[in-house]
């Protein structure tokens, strides 16, 4: 039985309260920033279900959608050994962490009997090696590939497809279609026309619904289920933190606070955004936390055209293990950061420590104690440390991790995303740095259409030889 308990935000070490005058923001700068927080609500409200907001409808819209993912992963589960993502960026990604999070950290490892689902891949890059690795451990006659791009034009995931496509040929024939599964757009683009001409079963990604946001759209939701996990609660978390955060009062509504003091942070020069969670299974959480962030935020120009190259660079981070990596930098390096902790409540399982070392107080201490109570007393000194030194820091704490907490905790980033690009004035849900990077490869490779391009590149500046040893 799944707990249907809330999140918190807790952002005391925010303020000078806690964190000192000199770094720390007081309840004037909240009240007399209330407009803009509300001016930010109002935009992301009055464009819910819009343009490239239709991921804010996506936990209540979607109940002919879920029940057929329901029924095929059922399916899947049933007739193949591996399940295989091909995508990247927020393909990838989200698929990814809520594997972490919600499934057995060997899952892999474990016999069938235990892990009742696929083995379960990703594949996120276009590394050869990789490609060849995954191939040395997996039958591609008991594997179903799931292929997701939108457009069906991404390089990275069709040159997986077309790779895999032609090894299912050669060793199923025409019963190669039953082993691909597609999610794309389902009235535009390339994928659509192949799942049509081949017989795949296909999901759609919904046209308002970025890479970014697809998490709780098929992309996330057929890999989830696949798995095990409990899609409809996953989408009931998301549903209640979009219900916490109707109220335009940012003292009331936690995405909007965050977002709010986030904001603010950047335009006291804090550009970095540190993601730590205190738990291995929330750390690709941080991943998927990288890109929202980064790709949403990273922007040269403002909705008016004025250059304003406004973003945080998100960096990610582990509880405990970056304590001996990272950590000394935070507590005492320059003021640039916002250190968000995610600490858990009540892990899922408890490992006492045994006795032993009597003889070694520096060691037999710990005996008695559990893991649990270790590392949520590191994330409690941390917190500490970083206060001490003047570090602005923040929490979110969750009960424990589920399929409903995780929905909330996605929600609610995507939320804090959209109300602090509107707190920037930016496009929140472009792109354009990225897509000059495909164009420049599309152009590389040769691809119809983009000559100009290749003759742009051809005329750059050649590199100098004294500058490389």
């Amino acid at each position: 039985m799944i707990k249907k308990e809330p999140i918190v935000f807790d952002y005391n070490n925010m303020m000078a309260d806690y964190i000192g005058e000199c770094q720390g923001f007081d309840d004037k700068d909240i009240s007399s920033n209330q407009s803009l927080a509300k001016k930010a609500f109002e935009e992301v409200k009055a464009n819910r279900g819009q343009g490239m907001m239709g991921w804010t409808e996506l936990p209540t819209n979607q109940k002919e959608v879920v029940a057929d993912i329901i029924a095929t992963a059922k399916q899947v589960r049933k007739n193949f050994d591996s399940f295989v993502v091909l995508g990247i960026g927020g393909s990838a990604l989200g698929p990814m962490a809520l594997f972490q999070a919600l499934c057995h950290l060997h899952h892999n490892e474990l016999p069938k009997s235990k892990r009742k689902a696929p083995k379960f891949y990703v594949e996120d890059n276009v590394d050869p090696e990789r490609m060849a690795a995954l191939l040395d451990v997996i039958d591609v006659k008991k594997t179903m590939f799931n292929v997701i791009t939108k457009s069906g034009s991404t390089s990275e995931t069709m040159t997986q497809y077309l790779i895999i496509a032609d090894i299912l040929k050669k060793a199923l024939g025409k019963d190669f279609a039953s082993h691909v599964i597609a999610t794309t757009s389902e009235t535009k683009g390339n994928l659509i026309k192949i799942a049509k001409q081949e017989g795949f079963k296909t999901f759609f990604i919904p046209d308002g619904v970025g890479g970014r946001f697809s998490e709780l759209c098929p992309v996330g939701l057929l890999p989830a289920a696949v798995l095990g996990i409990d899609v409809k609660a996953f989408l009931e978390g998301a549903k209640f933190m979009d219900k916490r955060c109707k109220n335009a009062n940012a003292t009331k509504n936690p995405a909007l606070m965050a977002a709010l003091l986030q904001f603010l942070a950047m335009k006291n020069g804090k550009n970095i955004s540190v993601m730590m969670p205190y738990a291995d299974s929330l750390k690709l959480m941080a991943d998927w936390y990288a890109q929202l962030w980064g790709e949403s935020l990273g922007k040269a120009v403002d909705l008016d055209g004025k250059k304003v190259y406004v973003g945080q660079t998100p960096v990610k981070a582990l509880g405990v293990t970056d304590q001996h990596s990272q950590v000394q930098l935070y507590t005492e390096g320059p003021f640039d950061k916002v250190i968000t902790l995610i600490s858990v409540e009540n892990y899922r399982k408890e490992v006492k420590i045994a006795d032993g070392c009597e003889d070694i107080p520096a060691v037999n201490f710990l005996c008695g104690h559990t893991m649990n109570e270790l590392i949520t007393a590191e994330c409690n000194a941390t917190e500490y440390a970083l206060t001490r030194s003047e570090k602005l820091n923040n929490r979110i704490i969750m009960p424990e991790v589920n399929a409903f907490t995780c929905g909330q905790l996605m929600f609610f980033f995507m939320l804090q995303t959209a109300y602090t690009g509107a707190l920037l004035h930016i496009d929140t849900f472009n792109q354009p740095g990225v897509e000059e990077g495909k164009n420049a490869t599309y152009a590389l490779l040769g691809r119809a259409g983009y000559e100009e391009k290749a003759k742009e590149l051809n005329a750059k500046k050649a590199k100098t030889e004294k500058y490389i040893i």
